[in-house]
């Protein structure tokens, strides 16, 4: 039986058109958007102001999506929530709420599973499932938003999977949450972290979107870049700068660059000095982050003193450093995390 196309995806001009061709009015496409993605309706027949002829149309045709809620954690020490939602084909994806004083941040999954296999993250252990759609990313932000009865400001594409290896899918979600008759949340509140596939952070810039890039660096040489992330053997360092800078010149957004710290492997005071010369010139921030550890590799977390002592030494090379904030520890908070234990008992 062929899958009826999800109306969620639909952006507004896309909805005036198809109702157009079902003979119906145009402006009824403005209320059922304002319904998708203001009032998030779960079905076809909370559309109160629409007919019940169109109601039913509308549920002949198309499916509306919707993320089934399996799993929250509540962090006892943040009050960080880690959710893990089930999705069309049976398969789970997880998505994490952290609470800040400027808002509350979602950090989102883009893919079910992953196939760039970065060492230190537990979403690649599974693999690939499959790419995530539109609204499958909008669900997420929208039963978050629903659970908490507050709403989102801050989206990081970060949670399991790669973005860019998702690349039409996650445009169109950036373009929709940020839509001023949507969700309305600016681009300049969503960053788009990748593991670095150079064609598509340049095609990324084409787009000129307000959106912040964060590459994940998480070295200072391309031979120990190599030992973390497979696509190290395929783009070097230089390259990956190369487009960070064409997507600053193309946008004029500063580029973030993620640094996970793992003990004996990048953390010495001379990798902090190679990285401060490599970034030398780009407008950039370094997020450096103390891996979080995972039963399943046998990477240890920097301990404190060192990770105080890598800052400082970029902060003396006159770049602009902040560690980030553990948060979660006690719910599996870090990327992959719960997924994966879950996925063990499917």
């Amino acid at each position: 039986m062929k899958q009826k196309p999800d109306i969620k995806a639909f952006n507004e001009t896309e909805l005036r058109e198809l109702l157009e061709e079902m003979g119906e009015k145009s402006f009824r496409a403005k209320q059922i958007y304002r319904w998708l993605h203001i009032e998030k309706a779960e079905s076809f027949e909370d559309m109160t102001n629409l007919s019940k002829t169109l109601r039913q149309k509308l549920s002949d045709q198309y499916e509306l999506c919707h993320l089934e809620k399996v799993k929250v954690l509540v962090s006892g020490i943040d009050g960080t929530r880690k959710y893990l939602f089930r999705i069309a084909g049976g398969s789970v994806i997880e998505s994490v709420l952290m609470r800040y004083q400027h808002g509350n941040s979602v950090c989102i999954s883009t893919q079910s599973g992953c196939r760039m296999g970065c060492q230190f993250c537990a979403s690649t252990l599974h693999g690939l499932e499959r790419n995530l759609t539109s609204s499958e990313m909008l669900e997420q932000i929208y039963q978050i938003e629903k659970d908490i009865g507050e709403k989102v400001t801050n989206i990081v594409l970060m949670g399991s999977g790669e973005p860019l290896d998702n690349f039409e899918q996650v445009l169109k979600f950036i373009e929709m949450i940020s839509d001023a008759h949507g969700a309305n949340i600016s681009q300049r509140n969503i960053t788009l972290s990748t593991c670095g596939l150079v064609p598509k952070i340049r095609e990324l810039a084409d787009k000129k979107l307000q959106i912040t890039l964060a590459l994940s660096l998480h070295a200072s040489s391309d031979e120990t870049r190599k030992k973390l992330m497979p696509i190290a053997k395929t783009y070097s360092i230089s390259e990956e700068l190369d487009a960070c800078r064409y997507y600053f010149d193309q946008t004029g957004r500063r580029i973030t660059f993620e640094y996970s710290l793992v003990a004996g492997v990048n953390d010495t005071i001379q990798e902090a000095d190679r990285l401060a010369a490599l970034v030398k010139g780009i407008n950039c921030h370094i997020n450096l982050i103390p891996v979080n550890p995972i039963k399943e590799r046998e990477y240890r977390q920097t301990d404190k003193a060192a990770v105080q002592a890598f800052k400082s030494r970029l902060e003396r090379n006159r770049i602009n450093v902040t560690i980030r904030r553990e948060m979660g520890r006690d719910i599996n908070g870090a990327c992959g995390q719960l997924r994966n234990e879950t996925m063990k008992n499917l």
